[in-house]
């Protein structure tokens, strides 16, 4: 049989009321907090976090909202997220949106309705109408990788426009002129990196050239599109910039099903330093995003609106980025 509250009571000497404010978070005696852990930890004893909740309204549950599980980006950023959110003695709630905004707002009703604690959302646009029923919650909400257009909420995350700025940069730096880019038209930091990539080349007085640039979704499918379409070019570019992980794991695809090598062919810039980078030969030059310092960051921002419950100026967190080199740039000599 589960041991009950009662039975710390007869082990510890102390009364109901104490032990029940320490199971609720409460404050109490250092000796008599002593005393309660031991005996929960040798009765095994295990809260009730329904029961808790109904008193502290609070369920030590955070939701976690995402435009794709499928996207290894994703899943790196859940871990740390979910490492953090342990470590503070929270648990979470994942709702997959399939980058679909009708179910992104399903995903809202159905984590308010299960009374999570708070949200963390990597939205599946910068559109955040559906978080609004979040905010008449009074539910914390912390955005992270993508900003919100319409309205005011907590911020996590890169400066997605230097980040490529400066990736293109290093390539002009390294002698490219004729620089391609595989990007997303339709996600915010798809654009945003293609800004940068813009920016850079304008600088530099080099022609945008629009046949250099491939432009469609953060995908796979698309990555190896986009290569292939680049690498038919009769004066094809020196060099190609790939703006996402997904992106750059098709783009390598569709060059290995040709005669052309990287990097004495073309050089490859990609972005997200993750499993690929290290498998794959040569070892791709990648913009790094500090992925863990951003899902702790989160976290952080997320449990301090929690604790506080008082409404507060949203506060957006900028991180930067470096780039990892490896051998897939090569050095074109004027």
């Amino acid at each position: 049989m589960a041991a009950t509250i009662r039975d710390i009571k007869e082990q510890t000497g102390l009364s109901l009321a104490t032990i029940s404010k320490y199971l609720n978070g409460g404050n109490v005696l250092p000796e008599n907090r002593v005393k309660i852990e031991a005996a929960i930890k040798e009765l095994h004893y295990e809260v009730n976090e329904i029961a808790r909740g109904l008193v502290t309204n609070r369920t030590r549950t955070v939701g976690v909202l995402v435009y794709s599980v499928e996207s290894i980006f994703i899943g790196t950023l859940l871990r740390h997220i979910s490492n953090s959110l342990r470590k503070a003695g929270y648990g979470l709630m994942i709702c997959d949106s399939g980058d679909d905004p009708g179910i992104e707002a399903e995903n809202v009703s159905f984590l308010l309705n299960k009374k999570v604690d708070g949200i963390i959302v990597i939205p599946v646009s910068i559109k955040t109408d559906s978080l609004e029923m979040a905010r008449k919650a009074k539910v914390p909400v912390v955005l992270l990788d993508r900003p919100s257009q319409d309205a005011e909420f907590d911020c996590v995350r890169i400066d997605n426009r230097r980040a490529a700025y400066q990736a293109v940069k290093f390539l002009l730096e390294n002698g490219h002129e004729k620089i391609g880019v595989i990007c997303s038209h339709t996600e915010y930091t798809g654009k945003e990196r293609y800004m940068g990539y813009k920016e850079a080349l304008e600088e530099a007085g080099c022609a945008l050239r629009d046949e250099y640039c491939a432009a469609g979704t953060h995908s796979i499918e698309f990555g190896f599109e986009g290569m292939s379409r680049l690498l038919s070019l009769e004066d094809r570019p020196t060099a190609v910039f790939m703006t996402n992980y997904e992106v750059a794991l098709g783009a390598v695809m569709a060059l290995n099903k040709t005669r052309i090598h990287c990097p004495e062919d073309i050089s490859l810039m990609g972005f997200d330093d993750l499993i690929m980078s290290h498998v794959i030969h040569p070892r791709l030059h990648m913009v790094v995003q500090p992925m863990k310092e951003m899902g702790e960051k989160a976290v952080e921002l997320l449990l301090q609106r929690i604790g506080s419950r008082e409404e507060q100026m949203a506060m957006e967190i900028v991180m930067g980025t470096r780039i990892s080199e490896g051998d897939s740039v090569a050095r074109v000599e004027g």
